[in-house]
């Protein structure tokens, strides 16, 4: 079975792991990654979700704290800040920095985002291809309520997403082009899956590179899982991101906020939790398939169980 999945975040890394593990033939699996999140930082460029990915493929990610490297240490970080140089609220831990300064080598040699995340995903046998969602940088700005814009990561990591968002934009997306092999890993799959990752910093960018809706279009199947349990996100601040969009936090909403292909929108077949089950009936009487499981991921056991429900016929 091929499958591709439009990914980001440490819900799209816990996805893409279990769903590792739940396919007997784990080389059909490609992963198409926000590169939203993007960043240049003290002169090295930074592929958060990407790299959050990786590592958790790769079994190197802190999973205690969600992000980066098991083991680190933050020697450089401390000498950065001592020079009064980058975020002093952005650490960057000595591991996760030479994955950073490796590809901005490559990157000023003249490869490609998707040839950088080809090399650094041959270091370990993380069993998929990960695929940037575009070779453009197209980094993710947000407006806030006061007309004030800044990075995403200024947003999410230093103010806690605590500013009224009113807007997300992403500079320079209408001109991007998806990498190559995005549009064929969409359009060759038996399923594509979009992961229980935020619907609008982190999907939402994946769907805005143009010729990425259009391939979801010409795709076999397609199936989304929500983000949102219980009509509460799992972590991270996707509430603050779907009230700025108008989307209030509940799984039959993200569910409408993606659309049916049928009228237009993205997803034949949404999978709502267990403790989402009344919001099923509504969403059926809209013609929506709808499908009610476990989607908690407290262990890779679960992963891999939710994994094999949205690949299921």
């Amino acid at each position: 079975m091929r499958v591709t999945v439009l990914a980001g975040g440490v819900g799209g890394a816990r996805f893409v792991k279990g769903l590792r593990d739940a396919v007997e033939d784990a080389d059909e699996i490609t992963v198409v990654v926000n590169t939203g999140d993007d960043l240049w930082l003290s002169g090295v460029r930074l592929q958060p979700d990407i790299d959050s990915i990786l590592y958790a493929l790769a079994g190197v990610n802190d999973t205690e704290r969600g992000w980066g490297r098991a083991g680190e240490s933050e020697r450089v970080s401390a000498e950065l800040q001592a020079w009064g140089a980058g975020w002093p609220w952005f650490t960057l831990g000595d591991l996760d920095l030479g994955t950073h300064l490796a590809r901005t080598g490559w990157l000023r040699d003249g490869l490609a985002p998707s040839q950088v995340a080809e090399r650094l995903g041959a270091r370990w046998p993380i069993g998929v291809r990960l695929l940037p969602m575009t070779d453009t940088e197209v980094d993710t700005h947000v407006v806030v309520e006061d007309g004030t814009r800044m990075h995403f990561q200024e947003w999410w990591t230093r103010h806690r997403a605590s500013l009224r968002a009113t807007a997300f934009e992403s500079p320079g997306i209408a001109d991007a082009r998806p990498a190559p092999g995005v549009v064929e890993a969409i359009e060759e799959a038996d399923v594509v899956v979009l992961a229980p990752s935020n619907p609008v910093v982190s999907i939402g960018p994946i769907l805005a590179v143009p010729g990425v809706r259009e391939a979801l279009g010409r795709a076999r199947r397609v199936v989304g899982v929500s983000p949102i349990i219980g009509g509460k996100v799992v972590r991270g601040m996707a509430d603050a991101c779907l009230a700025a969009i108008g989307v209030k936090t509940a799984a039959d909403a993200v569910a409408r906020h993606y659309g049916r292909r049928a009228e237009g929108g993205v997803l034949d077949t949404w999978l709502v939790a267990e403790e989402d089950a009344a919001l099923a009936p509504g969403l059926e009487a809209e013609g929506w398939d709808v499908r009610v499981e476990p989607l908690w991921m407290t262990d890779p056991e679960r992963s891999a169980t939710l994994a094999r429900a949205a690949l299921r016929p």
